[in-house]
């Protein structure tokens, strides 16, 4: 017999057809009544099996965490929850679970900081199940999004020579000896003799490597691991995350504030049409983790009405300067109760001043646009007051920037001026330099981190809780 996924069950009719099951038992009672989850959904199947129909040895192994394999009849349910039933025939262990030492006990729910520390088992968790679902569901999303609108998938590299951000806080990818790596005649490391012939890293960004595509084949977009090694111990930082990144030629910054904004409002009514229960779950947990925060912390609206929110209204677009003013003159800034001080024009925009600017002025999603061009990258398009670039962050409640983007520089001249500006290395962007000089056009881009959509959409507060194995700084033990 086939096994039969429990979220198909769950939707068919009962008429005491054979079935064949196969999970993970939540919880057994009375000698009885088996809830048995396979991943599949949310919601466990309840197996039946009559008194004393099943060995005494048999019935010491049904414990919580136990894999089993149950044959039997799909009935309609007597109980209450739920409308079909399996009549149980034959039940085999597949694998037991020793109940005493399985650390995911229903007496005594774990916390979140514990279940990392277990993330090998924490996929078994009721969130941890609808939180994956839920991100598989988004990542189908992104692709279908693209797809739908003619955008070609391109898979940028991983290793890679360039610094796209320029921060330099990148992990080095090297198969030197690092006990004794052979050195020049001024005692560095001979990079030359390393793999690649030269220092190469993890990358950061798949966008300038995007852009040498998006200049070919009109409309393109990257979705991949993108890593930082900066040392942020946050709720929104990791070291190892994934990067949807589109790029565009003929686009100006407003059609890419355009695209951002028909995207991010795709991937949540996406996510509401088709994570209904999971997110029904997701939302009563985050009302319950609302309920233990002070009054005045409390978000305005629960998680079903936030995504709700998002997908049936128009984002505030203004410009940096404007928001500048407004922050300024706000309560928090003139009390003093940001911990940045807003002050004067040019300063780089902390979190706490989004989420105001998104949660308590706008009440709505925010784009800004046009920054200074200091607190900006090198590639951004140079606006014609000599102070600003056609840069654009979008803003979402609850998490703050959730998009970057601008439109790129396409003149040759000044983007060399900017680099030099920088003193960025231009013999290691000689071929971003060429696409300014063989065929340029205007092009824009925008990059979304994933793990920080999957925090908007499932309600959760830390993004090392959105992804499967977090790695972050003094952590990759799995």
């Amino acid at each position: 017999m086939k096994r039969t996924k429990i979220k198909e069950l769950l939707r068919t009719a009962p008429e005491g057809q054979a079935v064949l099951v196969q999970g993970w038992i939540r919880t057994f009672r009375n000698n009885q009544f088996i809830a048995i989850n396979d991943g599949s959904t949310q919601t466990s199947l309840q197996a039946v099996a009559e008194l004393n129909s099943l060995p005494e040895a048999t019935l010491k192994r049904i414990t919580t965490g136990a894999c089993v394999s149950v044959t039997g009849e799909l009935i309609a349910s007597l109980g209450k929850g739920q409308a079909v039933e399996v009549k149980v025939k034959t039940l085999e262990i597949l694998g037991d679970c020793d109940a005493e030492a399985y650390p995911l006990q229903l007496k005594n729910r774990p916390s979140l900081e514990y279940l990392r520390e277990i993330a090998h088992l924490r996929s078994r968790t009721n969130t941890f199940g609808a939180v994956m679902r839920v991100r598989h569901a988004m990542a189908f999303a992104v692709h279908k999004f693209f797809n739908d609108r003619g955008f070609f998938y391109i898979h940028t590299p991983i290793i890679t020579g360039s610094d796209a951000e320029g921060a330099g806080a990148m992990f080095r990818v090297t198969t030197l000896d690092s006990k004794n790596p052979p050195r020049d005649e001024h005692g560095n490391i001979n990079y030359k003799e390393d793999f690649f012939g030269r220092e190469t890293n993890l990358t950061v960004s798949g966008q300038l490597e995007g852009e040498t595509y998006a200049l070919a084949l009109g409309e393109i977009y990257t979705f991949g691991p993108t890593f930082r090694a900066e040392n942020s111990n946050t709720t929104r930082h990791l070291a190892e995350f994934w990067m949807i990144e589109p790029e565009m030629a003929f686009y100006n910054l407003q059609d890419n504030m355009e695209l951002a904004q028909q995207f991010l409002q795709f991937l949540v009514r996406y996510a509401l049409d088709n994570c209904a229960e999971d997110l029904e779950f997701l939302n009563k947990r985050a009302q319950e983790e609302e309920q233990s925060k002070p009054q005045e912390q409390r978000s305005e609206l629960g998680l079903l009405d936030r995504l709700k929110f998002v997908a049936e209204n128009d984002f505030q677009r203004l410009s940096y300067t404007e928001a500048i003013d407004i922050l300024k003159n706000s309560n928090p800034n003139k009390k003093k109760k940001f911990q940045y001080l807003v002050e004067e024009w040019g300063v780089d925009l902390q979190s706490e001043h989004e989420r105001y600017l998104v949660e308590k002025h706008f009440k709505k999603p925010v784009i800004l646009y046009n920054y200074p061009a200091g607190i900006k990258a090198f590639y951004m398009k140079q606006n014609s007051d000599g102070k600003t670039v056609a840069a654009m962050d979008v803003l979402f409640p609850g998490i703050g920037e959730i998009i970057g983007g601008s439109q790129r520089e396409e003149n040759y001249d000044k983007l060399l001026k900017r680099i030099n500006e920088l003193h960025l290395p231009e013999k290691e962007l000689w071929w971003y330099l060429d696409l300014r000089k063989f065929g340029s056009a205007p092009h824009s881009g925008f990059g979304l981190g994933f793990e920080r959509l999957i925090q908007f959409v499932t309600g959760m507060t830390n993004i090392r809780d959105v992804i499967a194995y977090p790695r972050y700084p003094g952590s990759a033990e799995f």
